[in-house]
């Protein structure tokens, strides 16, 4: 049932095996008999019968009611309504077996465990007719020796009965903020209860929700490696440190053979082994003992960076045991990076500033709560929701301290891409002292609970490079004795005190003190709270957010958020019609109820499953307009959606690009509630449940990106942003303005700039609106290119209007036809998918003329001059397009076969407005099926074209088993059908 290891006459083979196949499940009130019977006598019937189901584990028990369909999806329509609470069933009702059988012995001296790497809340295991009692905590594992209790035969029986938390608590008539904040006397996530984002999770995530295996070591065992790295000389020279524990579990001395290796990946699997070093060491039996290897030089290795700053190299860390008369005994391997991390608060700012490998960086990034409300976490899901943060130009993720010690999967993933952590333990403010009412401001009843799963949690996860700091919680310290004690226990080793360079003194420091690797961390600072030592306004008042929409320029204004770094800032999230549609009933497909109130402010009105979704407005009473209806009065839920995107586009983008304008004089950084959401929630996110993206995701991927030009919505200057260390040569910025009927009536390229590392340089003031003849609603062109080859850096499009105006000309503009030509090319290996899609505006410019930059680079022109540019962008024929294509494709022997060219007729000239893709199945079995593929990798959507321009658009995917996809492109001149074009 499990996975089965295949057993010889020497034993189960070294190393771990998981159990995430074949387990049953059945609530504890239907089942009468003992864990013993369970797991000798009467073991359930497979396949399973009543009350026994098929069981997910790793999950929850929520998450097995719903995969035997015993409960409605919650995260549908109105659906959790129906699904009775544990404050009204009692505890039991949410108690449940999970049983599973596993094929494993032993063999000489070799010994077994079996793992949970984490249960929620408490829980007793029967193996083969014999109990073990496992404490109470979510976020700690459990490790218990099974090697005398394996079954001869090999085939053993494993029962687990798992008990909710002691406290799930009880959700007031109206909600509130972790419902009645009983959860907060327990160490488990307090989200269960509901939040303003989250409705509550009805059994309060009980079950074995984390990775369950068995792992066969010989005689003695590693354990918890620590590894850190020093450097010197501005890292050229790097030490690599190591300590670890050994456990000798046999009755004699082991003489140990000890191998610590370092290998770096180079192409084609091929590994260089950059260190092999062996030491001896002697155990007394039943003994554990701690080792620190002597440490490993290294001169100028590959850094770790984060995302936008450079490569995220990883090396290959490997240790080993060997006992003398038996061979290896155990193994443990670790992708390790080199980084060094420096946190202060700034002088300039107040903010918290962070340093990664000596170098500044500004942290644009966002709230994370989980991947999924009923734990179904899961690697490649976790990958999609890492690699989405990185393609939003990303280089921070805050794991909020009502949610979950992040698993070691998403930790993986962040160190791939680059994504630093800020990881919070489980105390907030509503829970744990704070709130309506009061909550218990002494946190968990077990304070000594709390720091063993603190403790455990920070060597599970102590040794990724992207992990940044430790935070004591949310909006709220920990009660004194855990803040204490942690920070006693998270303390800087005295060579992480240092800042600046590292040299004589500091290698001293290193000789001088314990090695860095025995600290339980030592190497990441630890802030007692969200709100203080740099963040919001560093004394914990509450000086985070604004959480709801704002006017676009309002980012821009001096006086919008007065501290260096903001932890907290949220607005809108709404999901496009097809996820509404899905996720949803028909009545929950209603638009909003537009009230007009005083001074012309509109009152939102959500129908009452937009409500339960937690929809925000896209309007402020009294201060913003709603931003719905600047572009005119919705028609129907597709009409809002869409409108609601650009809104989502602009917002975002305008929400960074502000904060991004004062990187250094004003903020050190920012961060985004929320960047998703665990469920199908209507607000704060940049990518909905199902992985759909919103437009918000690509107004951020544009804003974040490490150059980037952009113009500031309160003066209306035009910015260039560098945050890379390298100065920015020889470039200039073309500006080009587009009205409604294609015509271009305003165009400059400025002089050469040059743009100093980690500086924001204001250029030139964007003179069109206060022209005579500036049209109501317009279209602005950005492009920072380099002058000698006229490669562009960075592009940015606007469309704007004049201050007291609005955007309801677009409405009209839908009646536009502009034509489009689309080239694709698909490269398919197995179920994988990788499209280039190369889309041209081919209306003609009002101007015949076309000129390149290379030309506008050497000849100025005047202001108002329309040239449009010619970049290497641009479509000048098919040969070339299909030549570019087949280089990004290079190795699939059909390109020529896979290539496809579509083209959407019209005959407008104007810019292709608003244009997106999205991948479906060819073929539907029923109307109201959801044809959409999810999720999908874009190099960038919702993206507009000026007459005769022309992009290419990277888009990845897997299919289903048996199925054809086809990719749609949607555009503000057809977003309801859309049009096939692959």
């Amino acid at each position: 049932m499990a996975e089965v290891v295949s057993v010889d006459g020497d034993g189960v083979p070294i190393g771990k095996t998981k159990l995430d196949v074949g387990w049953m499940a059945a609530r504890s009130t239907e089942v009468q008999l003992t864990g013993v019977q369970l797991t000798t006598t009467h073991h359930p019937p497979f396949p399973p019968s009543a009350p026994w189901m098929e069981a997910a584990v790793p999950g929850t028990v929520l998450g097995t009611l719903l995969k035997n369909k015993l409960v409605p999806d919650p995260f549908y329509g109105l659906k959790n309504e129906s699904i009775i609470d544990i404050a009204d069933s009692g505890r039991e009702y949410y108690t449940f077996w999970f049983f599973t059988t596993f094929q494993c012995s032993r063999s000489g001296n070799q010994h077994v465990d079996l793992n949970f790497r984490a249960i929620n809340y408490s829980a007793e295991i029967y193996l083969n007719g014999h109990k073990k009692v496992l404490p109470k905590g979510m976020f700690r594992r459990h490790c218990v020796d099974i090697t005398d209790i394996l079954s001869h035969d090999g085939k053993n029986l494993l029962a687990v009965l798992v008990h909710p938390p002691d406290h799930p608590g009880r959700i007031p008539p109206e909600g509130g903020q972790g419902g009645d904040h009983e959860i907060g006397k327990d160490v488990a996530s307090q989200y269960v209860e509901g939040w303003d984002w989250m409705a509550p999770i009805r059994d309060r995530n009980t079950g074995i929700w984390d990775e369950v295996s068995f792992s066969v070591t010989g005689p003695v065992k590693i354990i918890d490696p620590h590894l850190v790295s020093t450097f010197f000389d501005d890292f050229k020279r790097v030490y690599l440190h190591c300590t670890t524990e050994f456990e000798n579990r046999s009755s004699w001395l082991a003489e140990c053979s000890l191998t610590i290796q370092v290998t770096a990946e180079l192409e084609d699997n091929i590994c260089l082994i950059e260190h092999l070093q062996s030491q001896e060491l002697k155990i007394p039996p039943k003994t554990r003992v701690q080792y620190t290897f002597p440490q490993l030089f290294f001169y100028k290795p590959k850094l770790w960076w984060p995302n936008g700053m450079g490569e995220q190299y990883l090396y290959n860390v490997e240790v080993t045991i060997d006992v003398k008369g038996y061979g290896e005994s155990d193994l443990w391997v670790h992708k390790f990076g080199f980084r060094k991390i420096e946190s202060s608060i700034d002088t300039a700012t107040g903010g918290r500033l962070f340093k990664i490998n000596g170098q500044p960086i500004f942290i644009r990034g966002g709230n994370w709560i989980l991947s999924d409300g009923l734990l179904r976490l899961s690697e490649r899901r976790y990958k999609t929701d890492i690699k989405f943060h990185a393609d939003m130009n990303f280089n921070m993720i805050r794991c909020w301290g009502g949610g979950l010690a992040e698993r070691p999967e998403f930790y993986h993933y962040c160190d791939i891409y680059g994504l630093l952590v800020w990881q919070e333990f489980w105390i907030t403010g509503d829970c744990d002292g704070r709130g309506i009412p009061i909550s218990n401001p002494r946190g968990p009843l077990d304070h000594d609970l709390f720091l063993l799963c603190a403790r455990d949690t920070v060597k599970l996860l102590r040794n990724h490079a992207s992990l940044a700091l430790w935070v004591g919680g949310n909006e709220q310290t920990p009660p004194e004795d855990i803040n204490t004690a942690l920070k006693q226990d998270l303390g800087l080793h005295p060579l992480f005190q240092c800042c600046g360079k590292f040299g004589t003194s500091a290698e001293d420091s290193l000789q001088e003190s314990k090695d860095p690797s025995q600290y339980l961390d030592g190497t990441r600072v630890y802030i007692q709270g969200s709100m203080w030592d740099g963040f919001a306004n560093g004394k914990g008042d509450f000086t985070d957010g604004p959480y709801e929409i704002q006017n676009p320029e309002d980012f821009f204004s001096d006086n919008f958020y007065n501290y260096g770094f903001n932890p907290e800032v949220g607005s809108v999230g709404m999901p496009v019609a097809a996820t509404i549609r899905a996720t949803m009933p028909p009545e929950g497909w209603k638009l909003p109820l537009f009230k007009e109130g005083s001074g012309g402010y509109i009152q939102e009105i959500p129908n009452p499953t937009w409500e339960y979704h937690k929809y925000i407005p896209y309007s402020k009473p009294g201060k913003v307009h709603d931003q719905i209806l600047q572009y005119g009065q919705p028609k129907d839920l597709d009409d809002f959606c869409e409108k609601a995107q650009l809104v989502n586009y602009v917002q975002y983008r305008a929400l960074l690009e502000g904060w991004t304008s004062r990187m250094w004089t004003k903020y050190t950084g920012v961060l985004i509630w929320k960047t998703q959401n665990p469920w199908t929630g209507l607000r704060g996110q940049f990518y909905d449940h199902l992985h759909d993206q919103t437009a918000g995701f690509y107004g951020c991927h544009h804003a974040a990106e490490p150059i980037h030009v952009q113009l500031n919505l309160s003066t209306y200057f035009i910015e260039v942003v560098n945050t890379t260390s390298d100065e920015l040569h020889d470039v200039a910025i073309e500006i080009s303005v587009w009205d409604l009927d294609g015509t271009c009536p305003h165009y400059k390229v400025t002089e050469k700039i040059s743009v100093p590392p980690k500086k924001v340089l204001s250029t030139i003031e964007m003179k069109y609106p206060k022209s005579k003849n500036a049209k109501p609603v317009y279209f602005l062109l950005l492009k920072l290119f380099h002058v000698s080859d006229t490669s562009i850096i960075s592009r940015n499009f606007y469309w704007l209007h004049p201050p007291g105006g609005d955007f309801k000309l677009l409405e009209p503009y839908r009646k536009k036809k502009v034509p489009l030509k689309i080239i694709s090319e698909v490269n398919i290996k197995g179920s994988s998918y990788e499209v280039a899609m190369h889309v041209k505006n081919a209306s003609e410019s009002t101007k015949s003329e076309s000129i390149s930059h290379s030309r506008v680079a050497h000849k100025s022109r005047r202001q108002g001059d329309c040239r449009p540019d010619l970049t290497r962008q641009t479509l000048v024929s098919e040969k070339p397009v299909l030549s570019t294509l087949r280089r990004i494709f290079r190795g699939s022997s059909s390109l020529d076969k896979a290539s496809k060219v579509a083209e959407i007729n019209g005959t407008d000239a104007g810019v292709a407005f608003f244009l997106h893709f999205s991948v479906h199945k060819a073929h539907k079995e029923q109307d109201i099926e959801d044809t959409r593929i999810l999720p999908v990798h874009y190099s960038d959507n919702y993206f507009s074209l000026v007459p005769g321009e022309s992009t290419v658009v990277y888009v990845s995917f897997e299919v289903p088993t048996g199925v054809t996809p086809r990719i749609t492109l949607h555009g503000w001149s057809y977003y309801v059908e859309g049009t096939t074009v692959f």
